[in-house]
């Protein structure tokens, strides 16, 4: 196992954040706690890109569907459906919408516990359960609700893998080796 100051993980700001002109303020949120940026490049993503991306993980359509019930329950709201399966497609046809919308910039940072840094940063997936501070809780006024009703993906800003195993797969999907940079910071010296 590497050793966790080389932990690397992918997070791509959605066309949401690109169009909101955040870039600047998500890099920054990242750099100024410690990571390294080792990689960035923006593209349009395509439908099957976006497909491959979701899809990396056996299941995902089925737990994506069951923690989208499981969130309407908590809240005590009717979800759309009680299918995980059919829940999951619909968050995946949402996606699919969204991501191929317009440009998104895909980045790979590296540094102690990336993976759960850059989550705890990121904040909650659904922004209306995000905390104050995290790019989320202080940028996004959506909620799975509101989407549900305007039946579009849910507005989060951006994307971060969710485990070291997924940050690696991610990071091999959309970057090759050659476009990831070594070298070191002023403080790695």
């Amino acid at each position: 196992m590497a050793h966790h100051k080389d932990e690397r993980t992918l997070v791509f700001i959605k066309p949401d954040g690109v169009q909101r002109s955040l870039v600047g303020e998500i890099i920054r949120r990242f750099e100024r706690i410690g990571l390294k940026l080792v990689g960035v490049k923006m593209l349009v993503p395509t439908v099957k890109q976006v497909e491959d991306h979701y899809l990396l993980e056996p299941g995902w359509k089925e737990t994506v569907g069951r923690k989208a019930i499981e969130s309407y329950a908590k809240k005590g709201i009717e979800p759309p459906t009680k299918d995980a399966l059919a829940a999951g497609e619909k968050v995946l046809e949402g996606l699919r919408k969204y991501l191929t919308s317009g440009p998104v910039v895909l980045m790979v940072w590296k540094g102690a516990h990336a993976v759960s840094i850059v989550r705890k940063i990121a904040g909650s997936t659904e922004p209306l359960t995000s905390d104050v501070g995290t790019i989320r809780g202080d940028f996004v006024l959506d909620s799975y609700q509101m989407s549900d009703k305007d039946n579009r993906s849910v507005r989060n800003l951006l994307h971060a893998s969710g485990s070291v195993t997924e940050a690696e797969k991610e990071v091999a999907l959309w970057f090759s080796n050659d476009e990831l940079i070594k070298y070191r910071l002023v403080q790695e010296q």
